[in-house]
């Protein structure tokens, strides 16, 4: 419907016009409109009261008595919707004209009218106000320290319940207990940060300076959300300020932060490398003022600002799901934004975008944006075209709080209407506090050189803590002399414990890890010459194959899936074998019957890209689903599998947050196309590859990437094997290309039976996701685990070959194809399935095998791309060449004949004497 908030000078006709509107049908009117006529003690004139039950009873006025009132109706509506584009939320310079056109003049009104009474003004819980009253209590609710967004919202109730808290609740006065606890948190994070700056001069710390009301704004969160039932919480941020939340939120003792500015704490480098102490995650606990204990989690991060934040979604999920039973209200996510990235990176679009997802949904995310009005060295004009950094909150209809930075009471007031609605309402919130950077984007930068005036402004200007001081003075809330007393006891404090440790220098100690990954330990090489028992015996294969392979009753799924299942009872009754997908769920079964959950997300997931998993079925006549593996018996471990949105970079870091969390979960993320994972790169490089040996963070995250050079040109074609290669090291994860169902089944049930938690990339097949020779038989799910490396069955004298074909993936079954149709027992070919840690025990026996064979490594990429190059650089115990396509900028060639002569050509050549 048409909104009528900013109609000017309304004609008595076009009231009536409306009036009538309403009563033929009060339903179809805007809320607030039908809240005007509702509301009032009086008739339109001129209007024959109707007689459906829907008539306003009363008195008559005239024609322009009812187009004030109605004039100072748009006026309050207004002031809620656009009041937030004149508050005074800048603490340091004059807010920029958003035209919000919020005089007098804009609704018919003028001077003349200030000290009229209005009936309207009950809309404010002011009947019978003077208009003057009115705009002023207006002014003080929306155009003071707060801007609230909020009149966009769809709910009614959630409009409702924000007015009133700002309009009511937000005005009562705090205790001086309060108050006192505001100023002493402001004495932390200022105090803090100043005597760091005195003591580590040009070190780099991304200072919290300007913003140090976050950690009143912190405190307040965890203290009310604590009241409300949250036992956990769980936060998100970047570099800057990091340091004084991990001091002054969660804990970390000044001692290990004074230790680590020092450097005489240096970890233990066959821990991993580390990384910067602006950079770490760290676990504590809060004690509320009313005892309640709230665990604290602040997430590691890397310096890509918000890659964090779907690791602290999916963390967050995770332990929802598994300790708190999927209630939500128990485990509160915090998202610690700066305004640039807010603004300017793409994953907080994905993250907002999935907020209200069932596969990934929260229970809604607390974001909290530190507003420099800077990025690095770029003004805001620079950074957005929209009015706000956070404007991305529109999208799912988030209420945002904009607030200055300057008004620690207002900032403490904000952020305890954003828990309160948080836990209410389930959704996520935002907070925009606008404060300023005292320094440039390091504490070594100079920032005047681009922003010379406003930096000139904050030269000049008080901290948060000395102006909030001085308000609590002037007020007579505290005295001079009790601020001061606080400040010289912190700081003498601060000074105690850095020289203690200058004199006795503390080790460097790393956290230890919760309670559930302690049973887990660091892999070791050892650890990959062989891999563990992953069988299963044959009564549990029973169990769950034909679990699988049935549907409850009255269910009639999709006539070409009930086909796909009936062959693949056929394939299992009549060769006793089992191909890929069957393979796999066959994994996820037998771990669900050991008690252990299984999570899957990506695009299309539950049927797969290539229709060949069908983890879930659907009702052909009601579009009812039915997972497949809902109802194994005796299995007590739950399988969630969620087709996510078209997200890569997002839904990667969720699902690696989650894994993170729980390592008694298979988790696993699956691209449409492995090529796909591109745009989640920096997932992959910052977190998946590194975070064990930058923040002893474990994680059993599985990749599953299709993979295969079938002539569908560039982007699908390739999944960048050579990317994780290039960044495997230090036993870092697994990657391997696997060609047996079986095979797949053994590597997916060793990422929950190793001792230890490892990522895994997996090169999926597409097209051989239905050949024959991916079969595996049921001995080879009962027997053993999984195969390194495969050796050939077809040869019968390995003294008698002359050649060795060595290779992995897809590129297999073509090999063999030609081997076996041309009888060639002079040709051995062998299976690299993990590429990394590479088995060097199993391809040197091999070597020893084939000792009078001439070794080629065989690949579709071209030698720039694929496992060439890392082959060449780690495998030194074996003399081969190499035969694959040539090098070339673009992974593939986009003509089906130009790849068709080049794949003759790999295969050609391997043959050749």
């Amino acid at each position: 419907m048409k909104d009528f908030s900013y109609i000017t000078n309304s004609h008595p006709a076009y009231i009536e016009n409306l009036y009538n509107n309403f009563v033929a049908n009060p339903e179809a009117v805007d809320p607030e409109m039908r809240k005007f006529f509702e509301g009032f003690d009086f008739a339109v004139s001129k209007v024959v009261p109707p007689t459906n039950g829907h008539a306003v009873a009363g008195k008559q006025v005239d024609a322009q008595t009812l187009q004030k009132e109605f004039s100072v109706f748009q006026l309050i509506r207004a002031y809620r919707k656009k009041g937030h584009l004149v508050a005074k939320t800048n603490p340091i310079r004059e807010r920029k004209d958003r035209r919000a056109n919020l005089q007098l003049s804009n609704f018919g009104l003028s001077d003349a009218d200030l000290n009229t009474t209005f009936e309207a003004g009950k809309f404010l819980g002011m009947p019978n106000a003077s208009l003057k009253d009115i705009i002023a209590h207006l002014q003080k609710c929306y155009t003071a320290s707060v801007g609230v967004e909020y009149s966009g919202l769809n709910d009614q109730e959630k409009i409702e319940w924000l007015g009133n808290e700002v309009e009511n609740e937000f005005h009562k006065p705090l205790s001086l207990d309060q108050k006192k606890n505001i100023l002493e948190k402001l004495n932390q994070g200022v105090i803090f940060e100043k005597f760091l700056h005195t003591k580590y001069v040009g070190q780099k710390r991304f200072s919290l300076e300007g913003g140090e009301t976050t950690i009143a704004a912190l405190d307040a969160i965890i203290n009310t959300a604590a009241d409300f039932g949250v036992q956990e919480v769980v936060i998100g941020m970047a570099h800057r300020g990091r340091l004084n939340v991990l001091a002054n939120i969660l804990g970390k003792t000044y001692e290990q932060i004074f230790s680590e500015f020092e450097g005489s704490a240096i970890p233990d480098t066959t821990m991993g490398s580390g990384d910067v102490k602006y950079h770490m995650g760290f676990r504590g606990e809060h004690t509320t003022r009313d005892g309640k204990k709230v665990n604290l989690q602040l997430c590691p991060n890397p310096s890509h600002l918000e890659a964090v934040d779907p690791v602290v979604i999916g963390f967050s999920r995770s332990k929802a799901d598994v300790i708190y039973e999927s209630e939500y209200d128990k485990i509160l996510p915090i998202l610690i934004h700066g305004d640039a990235s807010v603004a300017g990176q793409g994953i907080v679009y994905e993250v907002v975008q999935m907020s209200g997802l069932k596969g990934y949904y929260t229970g809604g995310t607390i974001h909290f944006v530190i507003n420099n009005q800077i990025g690095f060295t770029t003004d805001f004009d620079d950074a957005r075209t929209a009015d706000y950094c956070t404007s991305v909150a529109a999208m799912i209809q988030a209420p945002v709080l904009h607030v200055n930075g300057d008004d620690p009471e207002a900032v403490v007031k904000c952020v305890n209407i954003a828990t309160r609605y948080r836990q209410k309402f389930n959704t996520d919130v935002f907070i925009d506090m606008v404060c300023y950077r005292r320094h440039g984007h390091n504490e070594g930068d100079d920032p005047k050189y681009t922003q010379p005036q406003l930096y000139a402004l904050i030269e000049k200007h008080a901290n948060p803590r000395e102006v909030y001081n001085q308000k609590l003075i002037d007020n007579g809330s505290i005295d001079a002399e009790l601020a001061k007393e606080m400040e010289k006891k912190f700081w003498s404090d601060l000074q105690e414990r850095l020289d203690e440790i200058k004199q006795h220098p503390l080790p460097y100690k790393y956290q230890k890890p919760e309670l559930w990954w302690q049973n887990l330990r660091k892999a070791t090489k050892d650890d990959f010459y062989q891999s563990p028992v992953t069988a299963i015996t044959q009564e549990q294969f029973r169990t769950v194959f034909d679990s699988l392979m049935k549907w409850p009753e009255g269910f009639q799924p999709l006539r070409k899936v009930e086909k796909l299942l009936q062959d693949k009872i056929k394939l299992f009754e009549t060769e006793n074998a089992v191909d890929w997908a069957t393979g796999e769920l066959m994994a996820y079964g037998t771990l669900m019957l050991e008690g252990k959950d299984v999570r899957m997300s990506g695009q299309d997931v539950r049927r797969g890209t290539f229709s060949h998993r069908h983890a879930v079925l659907r009702d052909e006549n009601t579009d009812k689903s039915y997972n497949r593996l809902s109802s194994i018996p005796n299995a007590e471990g739950k399988f969630r599998i969620y087709n996510s949105f078209l997200s890569e970079f997002g839904v990667l870091g969720f699902e690696y947050g989650y894994s993170i969390a729980n390592p008694n979960t298979l988790v696993l993320w699956e691209a449409q196309f492995g090529d796909f994972f591109n745009t989640a790169q920096p997932m992959v490089d910052q977190f998946i590859s590194s975070g064990e040996t930058k923040w002893q963070q474990m994680s059993g995250i599985v990749m599953l990437l299709p993979h295969g050079y079938e002539g569908q040109g560039p982007e699908h074609s390739s999944a960048r094997m050579e990317r994780f290669l290039q960044m495997s090291a230090e036993l870092n994860w697994v990657i391997a290309d696997i060609t047996t169902s079986a095979n797949f089944f053994h590597a997916l049930r060793r990422q929950l039976t190793w001792p230890f938690r490892k990522p895994m990339a997996v090169f999926t097949p597409k097209a051989n996701l239905r050949h024959p020779g991916s079969y595996s038989k049921m001995t080879d799910f009962l027997a053993g685990g999984f195969k390194e490396v495969i050796d050939d069955t077809f040869v019968r004298h390995p003294e008698e070959v002359k050649k060795v074909l060595f290779c992995s993936g897809k590129i297999y079954f073509d090999l063999a194809e030609r081997q076996q149709k041309e009888n060639r027992q002079d040709v051995a070919i062998i299976r690299l399935e993990q590429i990394y840690p590479l088995p060097m025990k199993q391809l040197e026996e091999l070597y020893k095998k084939y000792n009078k064979a001439t070794w080629f490594w065989v690949q579709e990429e071209p030698m720039n791309m694929g496992a060439a190059g890392f082959l060449q650089m780690n495998l030194k115990g074996i003399n081969y060449g190499v035969i694959s396509r040539q090098p070339t900028a673009s992974t593939a060639t986009g003509y089906s004949k130009v790849h068709a002569q080049e794949q003759a050509e790999i295969i050609n050549t391997a043959f050749s004497i």
